[in-house]
């Protein structure tokens, strides 16, 4: 089960990162921005997250091209911090064939939340969150989100455009042919009157 929430159109908080993995050099949102960004917070012994959760931001990789989404994983450790060490997380990557970068979750205080877990007032693991191009979060989802679901979400994000492009699209849109149950009706230009 999934639950959503839909989140103001604020920026979204910055990663607080202790180590990034498969990464050549660290990343930023800021950095990112033009592109859709998945996160997906996750612990390597978090059930949901290696049944569900990572195989799902994997398929986004392979779906989406790295132009128009950018995956990232969050290992967020909350709990058994004594066996979800970097170098374990590295074997874990390793062999589930992660390929996409992972951040390390700076550590919260006295082993509390970590860092941008608490920044994003993460309810737990598996938690997938999508940000749009221009670097706002726009969704948070806490457990399994159905593919479809999370497709539609990250296409509709992909079409929007900077700039009020999609409100220009969305005008042009109404002034298409009409519908209903009964049928569709041609548009008459203003100043035209049938025949």
């Amino acid at each position: 089960m999934s639950e959503a929430m839909t989140v103001s159109l604020r920026p979204a908080p910055a990663l607080h990162v202790a180590r990034w993995l498969n990464a050549a050099e660290p990343l930023s949102l800021d950095e990112l921005r033009g592109r859709v960004v998945l996160i997906e917070a996750f612990q390597m012994l978090c059930p949901g997250c290696v049944s569900h959760g990572l195989p799902q931001a994997q398929r986004v990789r392979a779906t989406f091209p790295d132009t128009d989404v950018a995956v990232i994983g969050l290992h967020s450790v909350f709990e058994h911090h004594d066996a979800q060490t970097p170098v374990a997380l590295e074997a874990f990557l390793h062999e589930y064939r992660i390929g996409f970068p992972v951040a390390v979750d700076a550590p919260g205080e006295d082993r509390g939340l970590p860092r941008t877990m608490a920044a994003y007032g993460l309810q737990g693991t598996p938690t997938l969150v999508l940000i749009d191009r221009q670097g706002r979060r726009r969704a948070q989802h806490f457990g399994h989100v159905p593919d479809l679901r999370l497709g539609a979400e990250i296409m509709a994000l992909i079409a929007e455009r900077e700039d009020g492009a999609a409100a220009l699209e969305t005008a042009a849109a109404s002034a298409a042919p009409a519908c209903d149950e009964h049928g569709c009706t041609v548009p008459i230009p203003q100043g035209d009157s049938p025949a």
